[in-house]
């Protein structure tokens, strides 16, 4: 099936009326007439020529071929071989998909479209149609780039501050749907960003899921740690302190005032937000311990006992981050990265609902997560280098320090 001379002529004259199927069309010519090459260097001839002597083979007839490109769905006649075979170089055996229109989809999955309405994109691209099962083994190439990344060596030390959570997925195993934990590790590397540093999915949130996960990273190189931001879970506390020795641990600010508003009744929650908001308002720390005091001492004279009991227990790690410089404060207890990470995380996974495996979880989440850690290295900053530093000095030479510079200042 040689390209003739009136059929480019044909296409040629479709560029004048803007036909809507002219590229779909150029492509299938183009595609063709490649085909065509390949195959009489294949067999020594073309088309109709007689060569008995430098002949490999003979042709016999064409088969269909439907590929989908960025163009549409093109129509493929490719030539067939009485002996041996032949197939374009520029197709993929196992995949009727270009490469390109492959990555298309990998990215609209990953952007939280659905598989469904995948099929909905590809028709308004000219395409058939892509069957949920298409999209899946599309996306089953974003494997290796999410274990490349998972398990890449953390080398960017020392990791000075960290932020740990899990998030519950919905995943069919064993013909049951059942709840899973996906756990999430980030931290501000020696250069000052923010770095998501591990991915990892277990049965539950116990002692030992959350152990072997902080290992994991320990022996991908997590070191230099300070400070350990977290919910108040038991088994992770237990991890924290058995694995990051030396770490502290500050309680995390979301689920702790969760934690304290459920004890306080509806009426009263606002208020209660804005009272617990100002100890974490002062500029110091022995205001802001002087502040919690006080609002302890409201709180007990509101007849809001179980609030004012939880508060004054969880002192010591609610205001764990005043050890710390006071330009990493707000960015350690105000501006908490692992929670806004987790409402892009859902926003994502929502769409999908009950996962059919382990697996598709991993590979969901964990090219999410890959994006906004590359995202996070071009950006700013943030913490500073010289934050980063008087963060990992003990707080005896903290305070040697500290006079050290009021003493140059009134020089």
């Amino acid at each position: 099936m040689a390209i003739t001379t009136m059929e480019l002529m044909e296409l040629v004259r479709n560029t004048e009326g803007a036909d809507v199927d002219f590229l779909r069309e150029g492509v299938r010519v183009l595609a063709q007439a490649l085909m065509e090459v390949e195959v009489t260097n294949q067999i020594g001839a073309a088309h109709g020529e007689r060569n008995p002597d430098g002949r490999a083979a003979q042709r016999n007839g064409y088969r269909d071929r439907d590929w989908d490109t960025r163009a549409g769905t093109v129509e493929l006649a490719i030539p067939r071989l009485r002996k041996g075979s032949y197939f374009p170089t520029f197709l993929d055996a196992r995949k009727r998909a270009e490469k390109a229109l492959c990555a298309v989809v990998a990215q609209c999955y990953v952007e939280g479209v659905s598989t469904r309405r995948v099929d909905d994109v590809a028709r308004a691209m000219g395409i058939d149609g892509i069957s949920k099962s298409q999209v899946s083994r599309i996306c089953v190439d974003l494997d290796a780039v999410v274990e490349a990344w998972r398990s890449r060596p953390l080398d960017k030390g020392p990791y000075t501050f960290v932020w740990i959570d899990a998030l519950a997925m919905k995943v069919r195993e064993s013909g049951r749907v059942g709840s899973t934990a996906v756990l999430v590790a980030t931290a501000v590397n020696a250069e000052g960003h923010r770095e998501i540093v591990g991915l990892d999915i277990g049965s539950g949130e116990d002692g030992a899921t959350w152990t072997a996960f902080l290992r994991g990273l320990v022996a991908r190189g997590l070191s230099g740690v300070k400070l350990v931001v977290s919910d108040c879970h038991l088994g992770l506390k237990a991890a924290i302190a058995a694995v990051l020795h030396g770490a502290s641990w500050q309680r995390c600010r979301t689920h702790f005032m969760r934690n304290l508003l459920a004890k306080v009744p509806r009426h009263a929650q606002p208020m209660v937000a804005s009272l617990v908001r100002t100890i974490f308002a002062q500029e110091r720390a022995e205001d802001a311990w002087r502040q919690l005091d006080e609002v302890v001492a409201k709180l007990t004279d509101a007849k809001l006992a179980d609030a004012a009991d939880l508060l004054c227990d969880a002192a010591p790690d609610v205001l764990a981050y005043t050890a710390f410089p006071k330009d990493v404060w707000k960015k350690i207890w105000s501006n908490n990265p692992q929670e806004r990470l987790n409402k892009e995380i859902r926003r994502r996974t929502d769409v999908v609902g009950i996962f059919p495996n382990r697996p598709s979880v991993i590979r969901l989440v964990g090219a999410v997560l890959a994006e906004q850690h590359d995202e996070w290295q071009v950006g700013r900053r943030y913490v500073s280098h010289d934050a980063i530093r008087r963060s990992q000095l003990t707080v005896v030479e903290q305070q040697k320090e500290d006079r050290a510079e009021l003493l140059s200042a009134t020089a």
